[in-house]
């Protein structure tokens, strides 16, 4: 395997961006533009990368693994859900619309928590052991209000989180250029560079670390454990 100029080698890890725009591939998404310039940077440094828009699969509403077992005929999530067990990094990529999140990403984040109660084989959590970020866009306010609901959720699944794990982009408010129009200033902004950057860099250095460590160290954190009796220290009241 080979290192960069800094003498870290990055080519075994893999990231999964989810781009939770309204559009159907191939329209033009402002969000995968900014995702590009992170993708860029990661694939720079051999981390395999792929973007999945969930929009272009039928996803079923609801929070359990397998909808088709709960009265849907269709259910794409859990080819999607083989594809998060094998990625490092996991970034969300989200417009804003009325101040949230899109609606895609909310279902994103329900099916990941349908998934939430399968555990490794340390008997933690099936997330743990891998990191994860996110990525704003859009003409009006709510780009913090969304990174802090995308981040809390993963990091409530079990995703690391790493110091600035988000980056985002905001237009003029109201029907102002978007991302990628022309003259929108965009692409060029050194505020959304710098953090998409840093979020880049961020995300593979700790999933560097934890992958080298084998991962979040297994004790005081084992759902299995916990359910077979184990305390981890946690005083009993009963006896204070």
């Amino acid at each position: 395997m080979a290192s960069n100029e800094y003498g870290t080698d990055f080519s075994d890890l893999s990231a999964l961006f989810f781009n939770c725009t309204l559009k159907p591939s191939p329209e033009i998404s402002h969000t995968e533009g900014l995702i590009d310039n992170s993708k860029a940077i990661m694939e720079a440094q051999g981390v395999s990368v792929e973007v999945i828009r969930p929009i272009d699969y039928k996803i079923a509403h609801g929070v359990y693994p397998d909808m088709t077992e709960h009265g849907w005929d269709v259910d794409d999530w859990a080819q999607l859900y083989k594809k998060v067990e094998a990625a490092d990094i996991l970034v969300i990529g989200t417009p804003i619309w009325l101040g949230e999140k899109s609606s895609v990403a909310t279902q994103l984040v329900e099916r990941l928590y349908s998934s939430s109660g399968d555990l490794n084989e340390a008997g933690q959590y099936a997330y743990y052991g891998r990191v994860g970020g996110c990525l704003i866009t859009g003409n009006e306010d709510g780009a913090k209000h969304c990174a802090m609901n995308l981040l809390y959720s993963l990091q409530h699944l079990g995703y690391v989180i790493p110091p600035q794990a988000d980056a985002a982009w905001l237009g003029e408010a109201g029907p102002g250029p978007s991302y990628l129009d022309e003259g929108s200033g965009g692409p060029e902004n050194d505020f959304t560079n710098r953090n998409t950057t840093f979020m880049a860099w961020n995300l593979m250095h700790f999933a560097r670390m934890i992958k080298d460590a084998g991962g979040v160290p297994a004790h005081g954190n084992q759902r299995s454990e916990w359910d077979a009796g184990a305390r981890f220290g946690h005083p009993n009241p009963e006896y204070r």
